[in-house]
């Protein structure tokens, strides 16, 4: 497996961030993420919030070991294209280290705030279907046409190219199991979705059933997790934990507990064996739920004392 952090950018400074990717890097962690939001999702509307991949540039930089990405992008928020060309630069700036992470969007207030149309769920999806065929064309090809629904390319050319090939890993998040897993199958490289061994086993079983309908090997496709890291023998503080996140991601409390990585040393190396026998091969701990100081402490047993067996 490999071991990643989730860095949200709301409540965040760019000196803070910095720190942060510098620590985990240092310490031994494989990959970091940034969150693509412009505002927090509130009804006041208020707080900083660092843009995406302005941040993820300055890190490509400053953080050289290290796998770089988002999670995930909001697809209603650029054309495919313009998402294409700033992805292969990025690569380039990191020496082929982005993860491009990719969802539907969700985030309605932002699209209210800021005149960019919302849409049906449908429309949502149907978009970030055209959008992954828009990418991998732009990435490998010489010049680019394309005639779908919602996006067009004509003749359309993409210079320079990423780094990786045949291009940058495509990551697409979501765990909707009727479409959002089909689409999954289709085109991704990775998927990541929100959740502990339960939810990676159910819908696993899901993707794997959606990728033989459309003749993919379920193994192509890399699977992550985002589950929130609390190291404690107190079962109080889990549950104080699992209903933060239940609130936080409107959530059952059952799939809250589902998505805590939580508990003594040994019973988190149990949740890590029970996300290996769902084939998940990343984790991702968000930094969302707890202060931060507390998880970096958390974060340092973690990758120095836990993650060394699962590696």
């Amino acid at each position: 497996m490999r071991f990643g952090l989730f860095t949200s950018m709301g409540a965040q400074t760019w000196e803070g961030v910095l720190d942060l990717w510098r620590h985990v890097e240092a310490t031994g962690w494989d990959v970091a993420c940034v969150t693509d939001h412009f505002m927090p999702n509130t009804p006041e509307r208020e707080g900083p919030m660092l843009e995406a991949w302005s941040t993820l540039a300055a890190l490509a930089v400053s953080v050289p070991r290290i796998r770089i990405g988002t999670i995930v992008l909001g697809n209603t928020y650029r054309h495919p294209a313009v998402v294409a060309k700033m992805a292969a630069q990025v690569d380039i700036i990191s020496g082929g280290r982005l993860l491009l992470g990719l969802g539907a969007g969700w985030q309605e207030n932002e699209h209210e705030a800021y005149g960019i149309p919302f849409h049906t769920t449908r429309e949502r999806l149907e978009r970030l279907d055209e959008a992954c065929q828009v990418l991998k064309s732009l990435w490998t090809r010489s010049r680019s046409d394309f005639a779908g629904r919602y996006y067009r390319l004509s003749n359309a050319p993409l210079d320079p190219k990423p780094v990786q090939k045949p291009h940058p890993e495509l990551m697409l998040g979501g765990g909707g199991e009727r479409v959002t897993l089909r689409i999954v199958a289709k085109h991704a490289d990775h998927w990541n979705v929100w959740g502990g061994p339960q939810v990676l086993a159910r819908k696993g079983a899901i993707l794997d059933e959606h990728c033989t309908a459309v003749g993919r090997d379920p193994k192509t496709i890399t699977r992550s997790a985002n589950m929130v890291l609390l190291i404690t023998d107190k079962k109080d503080e889990i549950d104080r934990l699992a209903e933060t996140i239940a609130t936080r991601l409107g959530r059952h409390v059952a799939d809250a507990r589902d998505t805590c990585l939580a508990g003594t040393p040994e019973q988190i190396r149990d949740q890590l064996r029970q996300l290996q026998a769902a084939r998940v091969g990343v984790l991702f701990i968000p930094s969302l739920f707890r202060p931060l100081d507390a998880l970096r402490r958390d974060m340092d047993r973690f990758i120095a004392e836990i993650a060394p067996a699962f590696r």
